[in-house]
């Protein structure tokens, strides 16, 4: 009959005479020490400023997530420890002076993490020009987090007594140390066909069916336009009723003819008797979701409308719900006296987070269904008869519009230029031209070939990311890239959770404080949290993925009538005023 081992733990006391506990105590031992401190590190680290001020239930679960994941880093590094022979001789007084001395620390770390992470929020909101939060929420904070940690942890603790008791059946046809691997491939195995097949299907599917009634929902404020120039009017083949939630609002927004003539007389660019109704032209999501049919509905309104006898036509690909940013409207058509035509299409009714996760084929194969299918009926035109033929997207509308074109020289080939504003860092395009930009300038402000043809802008940055700086020469076509130092839906990724990006290892954007650190896997969480708050309606304009009043500068870079001046953007951006916060990221 073969002895019994017995095995210990790296941290436990090798003495005969063991400490005798209470069940507080007991319980406490059941957890690693060393996944603990780093549980405890992780929670504090949390706690530290990122990019957009939080409000207390995003941080709770940032928190929660990085204490758990702290503390899975640690008790596997301790098991390992175990596994190679690396024990920690502790006699049994030093164990309990060593578990009081993580009870002092976490006493002591924890109230000073939260107190001084409340400042910082403070500190960043008065850095973004907002008010204070409300104070008072540092304990709810640490009770849910607390909660979402142990939640977290007790799945795992499920899932392993799962796997031993597997590893227990395989046991008496394999060896042991094979039985422990099968088990745990087979526990894997079987939790991932559940989370794709069960989980996320289920979880899809509920969303489906929420979205789909949310698409087709009529708001009782709005009506059908009667305006022949836009689509879902009596004169459109394009019903009011086909257009989804997203395009009814697109199709009656925009400044009126009345709002339009009062710009242009209070400036002296735009004759006030040429003011024009502006063409809106969508088609919603087709049934079968051929995206190339739906492109050739919109160009079949764009020549319903003769869109082509226009000024300007912009091309815009929507969000995931189909949504166009009407500041972008309002600063095109005001710009120009509403002698501009929109041309935009439906491709989903899923918000943009959820295509962040899991479809990102969809909006750039939209993207260029959409502008393909302009292209060809615009090249048709003589080139002193048509047009300027603009591309915009915006959040994952950028990332689909970017999806239309193979590079910059494309850019140029097929447009008059090209508008990317809050481009998600996952965009080909883009990290390609930040990537390639000049020695010496900053990933957040870049500079590619002396600014000649793309240029990123921000004005909370003027002079170090200016769209009419740095170098004297800006060749047309051009391309503008708006993005903010702060904005979470640009600098989010997952290989924050290993790597520290360029971002964070450069002087911090002017929006972005000066202590934001990268740690890992920490810095993910926080971003997450970043990007879902990105656009809230309390962040003002020029921070966050707030681009409201930028669009002015944009447009004007982009193509402004004759004697456009600066004065003249200025009083646009007056004009716009406030955003009407709705998100951008829907």
């Amino acid at each position: 009959m073969q002895p019994t081992v017995t095995e210990t733990r790296a941290s436990e006391p090798v003495d005969d005479e063991r400490p005798r506990h209470g069940v507080w105590g007991r319980w406490v031992r059941r957890f690693s020490a060393t996944g603990l401190v780093l549980a405890l590190l992780w929670f504090c680290l949390s706690l530290t400023p990122s990019l957009i001020p939080r409000a207390w239930y995003y941080q709770a679960v940032i928190s929660g997530v990085s204490a758990v994941g702290g503390y899975a880093v640690g008790a596997f590094v301790e098991w390992f420890a175990v596994k190679v022979g690396l024990r920690v001789r502790w006699t049994a007084r030093a164990s309990r002076v060593a578990w009081w001395v993580l009870a002092g620390a976490t006493a002591v770390l924890v109230p000073l993490s939260l107190v001084l992470g409340a400042r910082r929020q403070i500190e960043l909101r008065h850095l973004f020009g907002m008010s204070e939060d409300v104070p008072g929420r540092e304990v709810v904070t640490l009770a849910v987090a607390v909660a979402v940690a142990l939640l977290v942890l007790q799945t795992a603790r499920g899932l392993r007594r799962v796997a031993r008791w597997v590893a227990r059946l395989v046991g008496h046809v394999v060896p042991a140390p094979l039985a422990r691997f099968v088990s745990g491939v087979l526990v894997a195995v079987v939790v991932v066909l559940v989370l794709n097949g069960v989980v996320w299907s289920g979880a899809m599917n509920a969303l489906n069916a929420i979205y789909v009634a949310a698409n087709a929902e009529m708001d009782p404020r709005l009506s059908p336009p009667q305006q022949p120039e836009r689509s879902g009017s009596a004169a459109s083949p394009e019903t009011w009723e086909s257009l989804g939630a997203e395009g009814r609002k697109f199709v009656v927004s925009g400044p009126t003819l009345e709002e339009l003539r009062a710009f242009a007389q209070a400036g002296d660019v735009v004759d006030p008797a040429d003011v024009r109704e502006p063409i809106h032209a969508y088609a919603g999501l087709d049934p079968d979701g051929d995206l190339d049919a739906t492109a050739a509905r919109v160009v079949d309104e764009l020549d319903r409308t003769d869109a082509w006898d226009r000024s300007v036509l912009v091309v815009a690909t929507t969000t995931g719900t189909g949504w166009v940013d009407p500041g972008m409207v309002e600063a095109v058509e005001l710009m120009h006296g509403g002698d501009t035509a929109i041309a935009s299409m439906q491709y989903s009714y899923l918000p943009s987070w959820i295509s962040f996760v899991g479809d990102r084929t969809t909006p750039p194969a939209a993207g260029k269904a959409l502008f393909e299918a302009v292209y060809d009926r615009w090249s048709e035109l003589p080139e002193d008869d048509r047009p300027r033929l603009l591309a915009f997207g915006i959040s994952l509308g950028s990332f689909g519009m970017q999806g239309a074109f193979s590079g910059v020289q494309d850019v140029e080939a097929r447009s008059d230029g090209a508008m990317f504003t809050g481009t998600p860092g996952f965009t080909p395009l883009w990290r390609e031209l930040t990537d390639a930009r000049d020695p010496g300038s900053l990933e957040y402000a870049p500079v590619l070939d002396d600014g000649r043809q793309v240029r990123w802008g921000d004005p909370v940055a003027p002079g170090v990311a200016d769209l009419w700086g740095p170098g004297p020469r800006w060749d047309e076509p051009r391309v503008v890239y708006l993005q903010h130092a702060s904005d979470g839906v640009t600098w989010w990724g997952p290989e924050t959770l290993w790597s520290e990006p360029d971002w964070l290892r450069e002087p911090r954007g002017p929006d972005v404080l000066g202590d934001v650190r990268w740690y890992p896997f920490v810095t993910f969480w926080q971003l997450t949290g970043d990007l879902f708050v990105a656009a809230a309606s309390d962040i003002p304009p020029g921070h966050g993925h707030v681009y409201h009043l930028e669009y002015a500068d944009g447009f004007a870079a982009l193509h402004a009538p004759d004697g456009w001046t600066d004065s003249d953007t200025a009083r646009l951006k007056d004009a716009m005023g406030a955003p009407s916060g709705q998100s951008s990221t829907g």
